[in-house]
């Protein structure tokens, strides 16, 4: 009797690390609502509603830096052979669209406004989610790493997928992509292969 498949955990991120990816998209507009929240006629240390103001700060922070670390401790993955690629760089602008509410007159005070916002972005975040386009992050952008459309080569088996890198990538190549989706992959912090790792000795 044969046994079951099982699922491969590595083909969908989790709940919670997906959420994380989402809030870091968004942190650095959540310091432009913290920057609002000011009172610009009478100014002071605090912003108007420091509670709110304060866990946007902590949420854009952490958020941040685990997203940075996490991809920078990346090490390891697939050894594959780069095909074709092309730079898909600008789609990390896609997730800037939402900042257009910074233009608006946000009332962090008004629970109104809040819970519309989180709706809005919870919204954004199923849609995220569903897709497994959370890596398209502009912190990452801002951070140096690119948007690969890339087709590489493992064996006798070819994909086609969006790869997350620091470094460029051009055919013939070959490098390690650590697996996030089924059409989502990092490039690993060190992608020479042992192989290259003796030549350079």
């Amino acid at each position: 009797m044969s046994t079951p498949a099982v699922a491969d955990p590595s083909l969908r991120l989790r709940p919670w690390a997906s959420l994380v990816l989402f809030l870091s998209a968004y942190s650095p507009l959540m310091l432009i609502l913290i920057i609002k929240d000011y009172d610009a006629v009478n100014p002071g240390w605090l912003p108007q509603n420091p509670v709110f103001s304060g866990t946007l700060l902590l949420v854009a922070v952490f958020s941040s830096l685990a997203v940075l670390r996490s991809v920078k401790e990346i090490d390891g993955g697939l050894t594959v052979t780069v095909t074709k690629a092309s730079n898909k760089s600008g789609d990390m602008f896609g997730y800037t669209i939402p900042y257009m509410l910074s233009f608006m007159k946000v009332d962090l005070g008004d629970w109104q406004t809040i819970v519309s916002l989180v709706l809005f972005l919870g919204i954004l975040f199923i849609m995220a989610y569903r897709t497994q386009t959370v890596f398209v992050n502009p912190i990452l952008a801002l951070a140096g790493y690119m948007l690969i459309d890339c087709t590489f080569r493992r064996g006798d088996k070819e994909i086609q997928a969006m790869v997350v890198t620091r470094q460029p990538l051009a055919v013939g190549d070959t490098c390690r992509l650590e697996r996030l989706s089924h059409y989502l992959y990092v490039a690993a912090r060190d992608s020479s292969t042992p192989e290259e790792k003796r030549g350079k000795a």
